[in-house]
């Protein structure tokens, strides 16, 4: 198991650059599956996940060429069917999060998928019931497979076909894995409570160009017009567009550390509320072009409610705050001047992580697990340095956050599940002032 040795307490500075958004790359890579020809996909990011993504469709037929840092090129013209029936790709599958969104594009190409249950963050129970309902609306069939510890989804004869629809919730993989397999189905689908994330609409881009007509992008009542199950033979150029998670993790990286940073190309429209949350906080957060600024500054102080009460800060559906910046938000709170409630909805298990930064000598308390209140220090007493074991993605990067601004010297186990979702962050982050060291 790989660890992270940071010397935390050091002040950062210069430009930093994110990396394109692993929530989008996984999408359009499985998208590719919809097409015969090639499709070439720019700014991929070089991360674990998305890596693995790649090798699994590369050994399930898919000719994959890397013919540049984060620039790929994937044509699907034949899916060797004996491997993705066999127990080797159902234990990759369950392996591998992002797998789920495989069985949208492989049900209404090849008639079939299975559905393991896929692996990923240990943050509590994901449902994946809003995917297989989708596939049902459409016309499939399911059964339960013993020998294969995996669900079976079967197109009806004649392919998918189009339909009216209301998810139960607006899960971002449940409408893309749906919108795919709609896109081969026949006739014209309706999909009501869609979400409508930036990263969705990209999804619905990329289709367009593949000959896919979408009506409502980047609204919550998305029509896909299906093109029957015949696959598309056009080629296709996409650019992901960069991760807002790692530009929100680098304000508040910015903000404990008390350091001025650019944060270059943000593409910041896409950013939605994310801005504005920050400035919640206290941090300030200035828009220059499509870079962020944010400056140095000794203290922070969170706003409160117009009633004077304890602000609340909370996770929602786009174009709420996405839930995968609570982590950060949460430390960042910790130094602040003021007191805030941390609200996590969708994910039961996400705010463990805290038992850590208390240990650190954060003011927390963990009222559920959904619900921790912060009391800020205001920088009065620094953190100290920890020894840490990350068990997520998002709490990892949060506890190095919070490592990098404590006093003395920390260490953080587990760091695979950072690599999952941040590509080469002790290298960028040393190029800013950090002192981290892998050891592995």
């Amino acid at each position: 198991m790989s660890k992270f040795i940071i010397e935390g307490g050091r002040s950062l500075s210069g430009t930093i650059t994110p990396k394109g958004a692993k929530n989008e790359a996984l999408q359009v890579i499985c998208a590719t599956l919809l097409t015969r020809n090639e499709v070439e996909i720019e700014n991929v990011p070089e991360i674990l996940d998305v890596r693995n993504l790649i090798d699994l469709l590369a050994s399930m037929g898919v000719r994959v060429t890397r013919s540049g840092v984060g620039k790929y090129t994937f044509c699907a013209e034949s899916i060797d069917s004996d491997y993705i029936e066999s127990h080797e790709f159902i234990k990759a599958c369950a392996g591998l999060r992002g797998s789920v969104l495989l069985v949208g594009p492989l049900l209404a190409r090849l008639g079939k998928a299975y559905f393991p249950k896929p692996g990923g963050d240990k943050i509590g129970r994901r449902r994946v019931d809003t995917h297989i309902q989708g596939m049902l609306n459409l016309g499939a069939t399911m059964e339960y497979v013993p020998e294969m510890e995996a669900f079976l989804l079967t197109a009806p004869e004649g392919g998918l076909r189009g339909c009216n629809m209301l998810l139960d919730e607006a899960s971002v993989t449940g409408t893309g894995n749906i919108v795919m397999a709609a896109a081969l189905a026949e006739g014209v689908t309706q999909i009501y409570n869609a979400a409508c994330e930036p990263y969705v609409q990209q999804l619905c881009r990329l289709l367009e160009k593949l000959g896919i007509k979408i009506d409502g992008i980047s609204s919550n009542l998305l029509t896909v017009h299906g093109i029957g199950s015949q696959v598309s033979e056009a080629t296709a150029h996409h650019r992901i567009l960069p991760d807002m998670i790692e530009v929100g993790s680098f304000i508040g990286m910015a903000a404990m550390t008390r350091s001025s940073l650019t944060i270059k190309d943000v593409s910041y429209n896409d950013l939605g509320i994310i801005p504005e949350s920050f400035r919640r906080l206290g941090v300030t957060v200035e828009q220059h072009g499509d870079d962020i600024f944010v400056p140095a500054k000794e203290s922070y102080v969170i706003e409160t409610a117009l009633d004077g009460s304890i602000m609340t800060i909370a996770d929602a559906t786009w174009p709420g705050l996405t839930p995968d910046l609570l982590s950060v938000m949460l430390v960042v709170a910790t130094q602040c001047k003021g007191s805030v409630l941390i609200h996590q909805k969708m994910f039961e298990s996400r705010l463990f992580f805290v038992d850590n930064l208390i240990d650190m000598g954060a003011q927390i308390i963990l009222c559920d697990p959904h619900r921790a209140v912060v009391i800020g220090h205001d920088h009065q007493h620094d953190l100290k340095a920890n020894d840490m074991t990350s068990p997520d993605i998002r709490a990892g990067i949060a506890l190095l956050i919070a490592a990098l601004s404590a006093q003395g010297t920390s260490v953080i186990d587990n760091i695979q599940q950072i690599d999952r979702g941040y590509e080469d962050i002790e290298g960028r982050l040393t190029s800013l002032g950090a002192k981290i060291i892998r050891q592995d």
